[in-house]
């Protein structure tokens, strides 16, 4: 669920230059493989293409509308009503699956590449990609079954040296370049020739852009991690002006240092690496900034850059395994789609670790491989989230509205060149979305007659009512379907009551309820019961996403209430068993009487102190 008041009183509050560095993991890591695959993608544009890599306008404008944490999927989950809006988040959350877990393990592959191409270690390790990486991505899982705390401080170092470091290869790297003029004269004839001038140029990085979308994943991460985020003594949590200015200044720090790293970064590499060493199977293949290091800054050097690089790529897993941890129980519980024990930190650790080591098999341990899945699960994400922001910017009639549609239909086209490309990674996307989907109805379904209420609020009305019933010492309540009735109708449902469903003779009035459907995809939530007199007959009248369940939760609060274990009495419904379970599912209603005594069932095993459910008719 979303974080409440209360919660973000107690959320743990960090500097942002803190909270960048945790991020920073997703972004920076991409370092120790983003050169290379630069490279091998774009060749000599690969420098220039880099450029036009940012989401920054987008996520600024994120961050302001939801200060919680909730992200672009929540922006979106806004926009559509009921069930529509509830498979779109699946979607959205299948996509930002394959993001995270592709992160676990690319990042993965790549630091045990880093391990093995070490001089020091390579005629040990040599062979040993694979089972090096499953191991890592089991020491990640191994983390969070301990416990994963002082994430921050551990980022704060690791990022720090690593951005230190990432600086002295790339500086060397440009003292060789300009020590070296010949080349620098060479690589902008080929881009002049090969392209047919600079507009040529803009093209072709337009073209060869969704093969560059490594540097990305970092934004959504930035705008989830808000609450950790330490904002101004005056904020509220109704505007905490002072998180959303500091999470802007994040954003911006983040996206300008991974802008002028991975341009500087594709520079250098594309100058002074051969071609065929970032190719598969090359020495700079998946590392091509490590190689760097060793040949111009010496083996020990190049040792110490292959450690921060293992160390920032293993930790950037863990940065996505919390992302994930954060993500699922945050939507998958609230609409009742996954199992109970969903919202445990253990049980899912180990699910994700499962999936990482099967994608590990599937693609091998190999970097170049995955980056199909990786620009996948990142170009969706961030085409909803500036599409969400566009129509945010049409709806408050911003003149901002035309510059991020513009943005969306960039973000658009990137995604689809993507998928014709690279067809790969909407296959492994596809298999997560098919996975959610059949899993959450799977799991719908097995909890639908849980209570599923939170809890039960009665007015003033509603509780003098229960209390005036309760003074006879029964309480008889007649379930029926909504209606605008008159007394005189009242009084014919109780005659019809006694007749048909037996109701007996009391001194007692009879209580009506009545539950009306509001949004069915929902789970759970308050039950406010309002008390309602007409004529002589007391109603109470209550919205809810089911009506059995709300039946039981309320039969049991008055129960709870008064001491007393109340009856209900139903007509029977005319529908099919088929039809009856569909309606129930998708419209929260169906054949009430069985539905309430089984969630009463369920929710009170003790019969004695059970609401008794009557029908007839």
């Amino acid at each position: 669920m979303n974080a409440s008041p209360s919660d973000e009183q107690h959320e743990e509050h960090h500097p942002w230059w803190k909270v960048m560095c945790l991020t920073g993991l997703d972004y920076f890591s991409t370092l120790g493989y983003q050169p290379g695959i630069a490279a091998v993608a774009a060749g000599a544009i690969a420098p220039l293409a880099t450029l036009v890599l940012g989401a920054l306008p987008v996520y600024r404008h994120v961050a302001t509308e939801s200060p919680k944490g909730e992200g672009s999927v929540r922006m979106l989950e806004k926009l559509l009503p009921g069930w529509t809006s509830k498979l779109l988040v699946l979607v959205l959350l299948g996509f930002a699956m394959t993001d995270f877990i592709i992160t676990i393990t690319l990042s993965a592959a790549d630091a045990s590449a880093h391990l093995i191409e070490n001089p020091y270690l390579k005629t040990i390790l040599g062979g040993w990609q694979l089972p090096l990486t499953m191991l890592l991505v089991l020491l990640l899982g191994a983390v969070f079954l301990k416990g994963f705390k002082e994430a921050i401080g551990i980022a704060v170092v690791l990022v720090a040296a690593y951005l230190l470091l990432n600086g002295i290869v790339i500086g060397r790297g440009v003292l060789e370049v300009l020590h070296h003029p010949e080349d620098l004269a060479r690589w902008q004839d080929a881009l002049l020739h090969y392209h047919g001038g600079w507009t040529g140029v803009a093209l072709a990085s337009l073209i060869v852009f969704p093969k560059l979308a490594l540097g990305l994943s970092g934004f959504e991460t930035g705008v989830s991690v808000m609450p950790q985020v330490e904002g101004h003594a005056d904020d509220t949590p109704e505007c905490p002006a002072g998180r959303i200015q500091n999470t802007k200044k994040l954003l911006a720090t983040a996206a300008l240092i991974m802008s002028v790293l991975l341009m500087t970064s594709s520079f250098v590499v594309t100058l002074l690496v051969p071609s065929d060493a970032v190719q598969a199977g090359g020495p700079a293949n998946g590392r091509a900034l490590a190689y760097l290091a060793h040949l111009l800054l010496g083996e020990k050097f190049g040792t110490v850059y292959d450690i921060s690089t293992i160390l920032i790529l293993w930790f950037a897993g863990a940065s996505a395994m919390t992302g994930l941890l954060n993500l699922v129980p945050k939507y998958l519980p609230r609409y009742g789609m996954s199992p109970s024990w969903a919202g445990a930190i253990r049980p899912l650790a180990i699910t994700f670790t499962l999936i990482g080591l099967l994608i590990t098999l599937v693609f091998k341990a190999n970097v170049d491989a995955q980056g199909g899945a990786y620009a996948t699960g990142v170009l969706v994400l961030m085409s909803s989230a500036a599409f969400a922001v566009t129509v945010s910017a049409v709806k408050g009639k911003r003149r901002s509205a035309p510059f991020f549609g513009l943005i969306t239909l960039v973000f658009l086209y990137t995604t689809v060149l993507n998928v014709i490309e690279r067809p790969d990674g909407i296959h492994i996307a596809s298999l997560f979305i098919l996975g959610i989907i059949l899993l959450s109805l799977i799991s719908r379904i097995s909890r639908s007659t849980e209570l599923r209420v939170d809890e039960v609020h009665l007015d003033l009305a509603a509780r003098e009512f229960v209390k005036s019933s309760a003074k006879f010492g029964s309480l008889q309540i007649i379930a029926h379907r909504p209606d605008i009735l008159t007394a005189r109708d009242y009084r014919e449902k109780a005659r019809e009551a006694r007749l048909k469903i037996h109701l007996p003779e009391q001194d007692g009035p009879v209580m009506f309820l009545e539950i009306s459907v509001e949004n069915a995809s929902d789970f759970g939530g308050t039950l406010d019961v309002q008390g309602k007199q007409v004529g002589s007959h007391h109603v109470m009248r209550a919205k809810a996403p089911a009506v059995p369940n709300a039946i039981a939760a309320f039969l049991l609060h008055i129960r709870d209430m008064t001491g007393i274990v109340p009856d209900v009495y139903f007509g029977w419904d005319n529908k099919g068993p088929m039809e009856n379970a569909a309606s129930f599912f998708f419209f929260g209603e169906g054949d009430i009487a069985p539905l309430t005594r089984e969630v009463l069932r369920k929710a009170e095993p003790n019969e004695d102190r059970r609401p008794l459910v009557h029908v007839g008719g």
